[in-house]
């Protein structure tokens, strides 16, 4: 693991190159957690960043256990089975990755029976990949239509995982996904307010600010290689 100066310095530098792209406007930095200990979050919460974002519920149980997300808001980023959103919904204040309706529907219904509102975004496939998660873009207006009837969720807006190449060789699949964002935020439905395009990683994360994001999600570039050997 990084010292926890060498993350503040990390952080420090991404929050200048997020300044210098983002012309004025705010965005939000998360730190994208995964395979990172307890420790490595604290000190990226103690840098600064805006939330925490883990891809898989056992190690998000895990760290919640003993508190490492404490001062920092919870996102959950990953692909989310229909077998464990009763362990997510109410414990991630936005659960970013929402790819159906079965999955929205899921969410939903567990939602109002812990008498909540669970924070969603809705995952763009974006490039079109068959192995990604998302829907595809014409399927939008029929999930967001779904959602507005659902009362324990509100969408808060979109987020993507484009093809892993430059930042240039993105800049058409973020452009797409800004008018998307701006196409049905012009819409008027109840329980949906486009407020977050999440989109960038520590490889883009530049280019889809200048293309409109205004949610970044940051791994490598705060803590380091992610070690993948020592994976179980």
């Amino acid at each position: 693991m990084l010292a926890a100066e060498t993350i503040a310095e990390n952080v420090g530098h991404i929050r200048r190159e997020i300044e210098a792209a983002a012309d004025g406007r705010r965005v939000l930095l998360v730190a994208a957690t995964k395979m990172n200990d307890a420790a490595a979050v604290r000190a990226a919460i103690a840098a600064g960043v805006d939330a925490c974002g883990e891809n898989r519920v056992q190690e998000m149980l895990e760290k919640d256990a003993v508190g490492a997300y404490a001062g920092a808001p919870l996102h959950f980023i990953g692909h989310l089975q229909r077998n464990k959103v009763n362990k997510v919904v109410g414990r991630a204040d936005l659960i970013q990755s929402v790819d159906s309706a079965e999955l929205l529907e899921l969410i939903d219904r567990r939602a109002q029976a812990m008498g909540i509102i669970q924070n969603i975004l809705i995952e763009i496939n974006v490039g079109g990949e068959q192995q990604k998660s998302g829907i595809e873009p014409e399927e939008l207006p029929d999930i967001l239509k779904t959602a507005s009837e659902c009362a324990g969720v509100r969408v808060r807006g979109l987020m993507c995982v484009p093809p892993a190449v430059s930042g240039e060789e993105n800049r058409d699949n973020f452009a797409k996904m800004k008018q998307l964002f701006v196409d049905n935020g012009g819409k008027k439905y109840d329980n949906i307010s486009m407020d977050f395009l999440s989109m960038g990683m520590t490889a883009d994360f530049a280019e889809a600010i200048r293309q409109g994001a205004n949610m970044v999600r940051i791994g490598s570039a705060i803590f380091g290689a992610r070690d993948y050997s020592a994976a179980h």
